[in-house]
C-alpha cells in the first residue's frame, strides 16, 4: 500500500468512495462535478489540510482528510482533525483503515500535534467500534448545524 496526498486525477475515485455508502448516496454524488472541482482546489491549496490516498496496484482504495488546527488551548497545541475516512467495500476488514489511521496519527505526531481528534456519525456503528478500537476516546460529544 502506498499512502499520498492525492491528485487531480484522484478525484473521481475519492468521490466514488465518499458516495459508497449508506450516509454518503444520500450526500454525495457519484460523479466530479465543478463542486467538487472548487473543493478539491481549495483543499489542495491550503497547507494546513490535507488529502490523502492509499493506493494498492494503481488503485486507490482508501481515503481521508485532516486538517491541522492551531489552537490556544492545552497549552497551544495543534491538532490533527480527521475527516471523510472511507475505504473502498471490497477492502474493508482487510487491515487497510487501520493502517490508514496508524499512518495519519504517526503523521500527526511527527508535526508535532498533541491531538488526534474525529467524530463519527451515530448511524455508523461499526466505524464507532473501529475508532475505539484505536485507542480513540469517547470524551467530548459532538454536535453539528446543517446550514
Amino acid at each position: 500500500m502506498i499512502f499520498r496526498t492525492a491528485t487531480r486525477r484522484d478525484l473521481p475515485a475519492i468521490v466514488a468512495l465518499l458516495a459508497d455508502d449508506v450516509l454518503g448516496r444520500a450526500r454525495d454524488s457519484a460523479g466530479v462535478d465543478a463542486v467538487y472541482e472548487r473543493a478539491f482546489q481549495q483543499i489542495d491549496a491550503d497547507p494546513r489540510n490535507e488529502l490523502i490516498v492509499v493506493e494498492e496496484h494503481d488503485d486507490v482504495i482508501a481515503c481521508l482528510q485532516v486538517t491541522y488546527i492551531p489552537g490556544l488551548s492545552r497549552h497551544g497545541t495543534e491538532r490533527a482533525l480527521v475527516e471523510s475516512v472511507r475505504v473502498r467495500a471490497d477492502q474493508r476488514n482487510k487491515g487497510v483503515g487501520v493502517a490508514l489511521m496508524h499512518w495519519v496519527i504517526d503523521r500527526a505526531r511527527a508535526r508535532g500535534c498533541g491531538l488526534v481528534q474525529l467524530t463519527t456519525d451515530k448511524a455508523r456503528a461499526d466505524a464507532y467500534r473501529f475508532y475505539l478500537r484505536l485507542g480513540f476516546t469517547p470524551s467530548h460529544e459532538g454536535l453539528k448545524l446543517p446550514l
